[in-house]
């Protein structure tokens, strides 16, 4: 097993405890409302919270059915968390699962600022390229963006 890091950045013209709430706590909710064209419905086993599973069902026609995320923890002073994937999604036979760490910090000129850790862990031999977890952030927008356009459309939600 190899374990490859790689850290992104992003910014967002939304605040950062509105983008920690939509990712995390009310993330069962706001992702189907926000993204309805990709996510189907998210299950979270209990609350929220550290250890809980959390499985997120995609629309039919997308490459995945659907993704298991482990939460490692949530951090609402901070707006930052971590979890793993640990069954679905991209993995497939390459991958054993890819553990993120994310934290949305205030922008000088407004919104936010998410930085991004995320780590790959390879079966085998198996190398895990650039080209490639660019391709799977560009996949993870598919969810991000529209929350992100949720949320500027309406200014009530995840206060």
């Amino acid at each position: 097993m190899g374990v490859f890091t790689y850290d992104y950045e992003s910014t967002s013209p939304v605040a950062p405890v509105r983008l920690f709430k939509a990712f995390t706590i009310e993330a069962a909710k706001v992702w189907p409302t926000a993204a309805p064209n990709t996510v189907k419905s998210v299950e979270v086993e209990a609350n929220p919270s550290s250890g809980s599973i959390v499985k997120i069902n995609f629309v039919e026609g997308l490459p995945f059915q659907y993704m298991k995320h482990q939460i490692g923890g949530h951090d609402e002073n901070n707006f930052s968390y971590s979890y793993s994937l640990i069954e679905g999604g991209p993995l497939g036979d390459k991958l054993e699962k890819i553990s993120y760490e994310n934290k949305f910090e205030a922008a000088a000129s407004g919104g936010s600022i998410c930085k991004s850790s995320m780590k790959f862990y390879t079966v085998g031999d198996n190398v895990i390229t650039e080209d490639e977890i660019k391709a799977l952030i560009k996949g993870s927008e598919g969810v991000y963006k529209p929350v992100e356009a949720y949320l500027l459309a309406n200014p009530e939600a995840c206060n």
